[in-house]
């Protein structure tokens, strides 16, 4: 039996890390598992870990281990500690070792996704037998190489075989966000019934639940989800960074919480995007500076 399938033992902890609910994961009573599935859940545990800032205590945890899966763990904790170069040789020699393990295919994309190195993680994620969290890893490459044809399609191929799965649910979503026009209400249900059912809400949905909103222009409800994902995690970076821009859509001020974004993570995409382009503002103005004759 499939583990993540409906009926198999994986299937509420897999769906908890999925839906963002990192410590949901980490408390998870694995005590009851059958023998080839409890690395499986050690692995989304320590994942988890690193997705809530426990980086160092993961690579502690599996130093000196010899398996792939948790070798590529260590170096997923490497790259969420600023060493990214350690952390891609890590992965590139798993990748010449173990290149056909699933986790190492995921895992080892993730790093080699965030390292800016896409088509070498495209490569190694192209190995995958059925496996929903490569197609969602392809799906948010091919999104951040603005292919919408080609997320579109491996959608599509997976919602063929995967049916009514959440990771699909979700990558469609992702991808409607990205197309718009009635694909942001499609995006907005699934969102809204993750974010706001007890059983499955989490920052992460609240957030993208916000997203959604804003995208239909309904500014009230998404700062509603915005601040309801703050209360859960009062330094969570992206649900910071979307108040922010929705407090310049609505003209407010909103350098008090440019100021929180850059305390939380200082080096967060929006900050980066915002500082080089008002470096390019800055070079073209001085072009139109008023010359002053004597």
């Amino acid at each position: 039996m499939d583990p993540y399938s409906a009926e198999g033992e994986l299937i509420n902890i897999h769906n908890h890390f999925h839906q963002g609910q990192y410590q949901e994961v980490i408390d998870f009573d694995t005590s009851s598992l059958s023998s080839e599935n409890a690395l499986p859940a050690r692995v989304l545990q320590l994942r988890a870990r690193v997705a809530l800032g426990q980086a160092e205590d993961v690579l502690a945890d599996v130093q000196g281990e010899s398996e792939p899966e948790l070798e590529v763990v260590g170096a997923l904790a490497e790259q969420a500690l600023g060493r990214g170069d350690a952390a891609v040789k890590a992965v590139q020699k798993l990748v010449g070792s173990a290149g056909d393990n699933a986790t190492v295919q995921v895992v080892g994309g993730t790093v080699l996704a965030a390292a800016g190195l896409a088509e070498e993680a495209l490569g190694l994620l192209s190995g995958h037998q059925g496996n929903l969290e490569a197609v969602a890893l392809i799906v948010q490459i091919h999104l951040q190489q603005n292919r919408n044809d080609l997320a579109v399609k491996e959608v599509a191929a997976a919602r063929r075989w995967a049916q009514d799965s959440l990771l699909v649910n979700l990558a469609e979503s992702w991808v409607g966000l990205r197309l718009g026009g009635e694909k942001y209400q499609q995006a907005f249900y699934v969102y809204e019934e993750l974010a706001q059912a007890p059983a499955t809400s989490s920052v992460r949905s609240l957030v993208s639940q916000a997203v959604a909103e804003l995208h239909l222009g309904r500014s009230e409800e998404a700062e509603q989800a915005l601040e309801q994902a703050l209360k859960k995690e009062p330094e969570y970076a992206e649900a910071i960074a979307n108040l922010l821009v929705l407090s310049v859509i609505a003209g407010k001020d909103a350098n008090e919480l440019t100021s929180s974004l850059a305390k939380v993570e200082p080096q967060h995409p929006f900050l980066t995007d915002l500082a080089e382009k008002s470096e390019l503002f800055d070079k073209a103005a001085t072009k139109y500076k008023a010359k002053v004759s004597a």
